[in-house]
């Protein structure tokens, strides 16, 4: 095994073969963490926004607070029903993009797959520059040096997740689990010093906020119905990686849909009850939050305001440094489980990225190589591209994240309101069809479900589009407009690719006459064999080329050509510029062009090395000449391997690779397949 295969085993793992793809299917217990963590997250950040906006009319504003949670909690609810529905009816993983385009049309199907897209990379980048951010404060090594920071911490997330989506899921599970626990024990916790009168106040309690100054004065009915919608809005970021699991269909266990629907339910009810446990407790024990950059509306009880050196902790640690005043290990246990839950958040990403991008791939809308699975049976290609566009982001933004946020959430709510249509329009074409009445109440209530869901997301459509457009949300309407030209121009270019392609009655003639030639560079063993090779194959016309260079060393090929008595005449192409490529692409060209039906047969002798670092040593104008002939119509072109001493090293250790078989493996069919090992062979010059 070379030392290239030595460093990707140990990064990756053992290579598993396809049968062995059920090995890395799901169970509920590990999918919930691989698929609800970017769901989960959100309610860390959630209940910021929501008391950030409610905050611009004062800390009176506040009352309206739990509020908006129940209607973001019916929203989400509203969401969970109907994507439980779609694992059901559209279980090939393809989620919202299946449902838009089977229901809605390929235009409408394409948008979609640009807005998931989109979300994917800012759901990553978000994620890993939040966590740089809290990363560089806590560390002061790291301040100013965010960036780079998120961009190791989007590699080494890159890394575990291509060595297959159970072991990261395995890896995932426990953190997300001790999120959970932390934060709904935190909760209970709370709510039961509320019910026994010992709850007490946030560390802000005591501070007054004042009114922004759009808000300044009486509110009228519109400007508290404005205000709501963006809270609400705000707060609907809790329903951002709701949508992962509809595109996971295929990674779970059989039965699929069924695992998949149970999951979402669990994490509806989860993330519903920590969201609206979190923001009615931080109502109750009088929370003052505004937005980071206006701290200056805070002020202390005699008026003044807070100063810029004040430090606004998030609402849920807030909550848990008050909840735990008696038990500070309690507090610092959710507090560092928050964190890594932020980052652990751009791992539902990386598995909902990979499989659309498979889906696409099929398609014919994305690159047909990220619908390829690596070694270890995951999407290794789409994984690596999320990676590649995350981290370019990250770099782009140096890992701000209030640059971030503002593009984010759009990508989302757009394919929410175009799934929704496509499931209304899919009871609807079902209900023309269907005659039992049982099957008929459910459709219907589906689709007063998915109407309602589809109520909801359209108007946190307009309000986002409305109050976040020009604070960046127009990167992310441009960042779609882009992917969706690109693969609308990919699938184009499939299409013709295709239709080149199509066999015609033309292609059972055969040609006229075969022209050989056979590439010299020394009179040795890899051309002598080159030779025989051409003239079994009975070309019409046989002839070696010969680049001439230097005369000296042309006029000993000449002599030795001629003692040797070969049979097959060796013509000479003068390059006084010492070119290589170009002599012989020119000739074939000539040749090519005298007769139009004919085919011309370029043989290149190469010689075969065993070690990587003798790949340094020689040329590479085989490469570079092939690479040349490909281009050049009629002409075809055949490599003549050569084997030296050293290339047996490669085929030992491919033997000792097959033979590397584990007890037991051959008796359960799970013998790893191991490839022949491959080298490049140059043109001995």
């Amino acid at each position: 095994m070379g030392v290239g295969d030595v460093s990707k085993r140990i990064l990756l793992g053992r290579k598993l073969r396809s049968a062995q793809l059920g090995e890395t299917l799901l169970p509920k217990r590990i999918a919930l963490p691989v698929f609800a963590s970017d769901a989960l997250s959100s309610v860390a950040y959630a209940p910021d926004e929501v008391f950030i906006m409610l905050s611009l009319a004062g800390a009176s504003a506040y009352v309206w607070s739990w509020k908006v949670a129940i209607a973001v909690a019916l929203v989400m609810a509203a969401v969970i029903a109907s994507y439980r529905q779609t694992v059901h009816a559209y279980p090939s993983g393809g989620g919202d993009y299946e449902v838009a385009t089977v229901n809605l049309g390929k235009t409408a199907g394409t948008t979609v797959a640009s807005a998931l897209l989109v979300d994917y990379v800012l759901t990553v980048a978000v994620s890993i520059s939040a966590a740089a951010q809290y990363a560089g404060a806590a560390i002061p090594v790291l301040h100013n040096h965010e960036a780079t920071f998120a961009s190791v911490m989007v590699v080494l997330l890159t890394a575990v997740n291509l060595r297959g989506i159970r072991e990261s899921g395995t890896f995932f599970a426990v953190p997300t689990y001790a999120y959970m626990v932390a934060v709904l024990g935190m909760c209970a916790y709370g709510f039961l010093r509320l019910a026994q009168g010992t709850l007490p106040d946030v560390e802000s309690a005591d501070l007054g906020i004042t009114p922004d100054p759009s808000f300044d004065g009486s509110l009228t009915t519109f400007g508290l119905l404005f205000l709501l919608a963006r809270a609400f809005s705000s707060g609907c970021a809790a329903l951002t990686g709701v949508e992962a699991i509809s595109n996971g269909v295929p990674a779970f266990k059989r039965p699929k849909s069924r695992n998949a629907a149970t999951t979402l339910l669990l994490l509806g009810l989860i993330a519903i009850t920590m969201m609206v446990s979190v923001i009615v407790l931080a109502k109750q024990m009088g929370l003052r939050f505004v937005d980071p950059a206006q701290l200056e509306r805070l002020t202390y009880p005699d008026g003044s305001a807070v100063g810029d050196d004040y430090e606004q902790n998030a609402v849920i640690a807030q909550i848990a440094k008050a909840v735990f005043n008696e038990f500070p290990p309690g507090f610092y246990a959710v507090v560092i489980v928050t964190g890594i839950i932020l980052v652990l958040a751009a791992n539902t990403a990386f598995n909902g990225f990979p499989v659309l991008g498979s889906i696409l791939a099929k398609d014919g809308l994305a690159p047909r190589a990220l619908g390829s699975r690596g070694d270890r049976l995951a999407y290794s290609n789409g994984i690596v591209f999320l990676a590649i566009m995350a981290i370019i982001l990250i770099v782009v933004f140096n890992a701000e994240t209030t640059r971030l946020i503002q593009l984010y959430i759009v990508g989302v709510f757009v394919s929410f309101n175009l799934s929704q249509l496509g499931m209304i329009r899919h009871w609807t074409r079902h209900l023309t069809t269907e005659r039992d009445p049982a099957s008929r109440r459910r459709m219907q209530r589906s689709r007063v479900i998915n109407a309602v869901g589809l109520s909801f997301t359209a108007v946190v459509l307009v309000v986002v589009l409305l109050t976040k457009f020009l604070e960046g949300a127009w990167i992310t309407i441009l960042a779609m407009v882009f992917f969706y030209a690109l693969m609308r121009a990919i699938r184009g270019h499939y299409d013709k690719v295709s239709l080149e392609l199509e066999a015609d009655e033309s292609d059972n003639l055969l040609p006229t006459r075969v022209h050989a030639i056979v590439l010299v560079s020394k009179l040795h063993k890899p051309t002598l064999r080159a030779l025989a090779f051409a003239k079994a194959s009975r070309p019409n016309v046989l002839e070696a080329v010969y680049v001439a260079t230097d005369p000296v060393e042309t006029n000993l090929l000449v002599e030795n050509w001629e003692r040797r008595n070969l049979g097959v005449p060796l013509k000479l192409l003068h390059s006084p510029y010492r070119e290589l490529v170009n002599p012989i692409v020119a000739y074939a060209t000539e040749i090519r062009r005298a007769n139009p039906r004919g085919v011309v047969a370029v043989y290149i002798p190469e010689y075969v090395v065993g070690r990587w670092w003798e790949q340094l040593l020689h040329n590479q104008t085989a490469l570079r000449l092939k690479g040349r002939l490909l281009f050049t119509p009629g002409v075809m072109v055949t490599s003549v391997p050569y084997q030296l001493r050293s290339s047996q090293l490669a085929v030992e250790r491919g033997e000792r690779d097959q033979q590397r078989v584990r007890a037991g493996d051959l008796r359960r069919g799970q013998a790893d397949d191991r490839s022949d090992p491959r080298s490049s062979g140059q043109i001995n010059r």
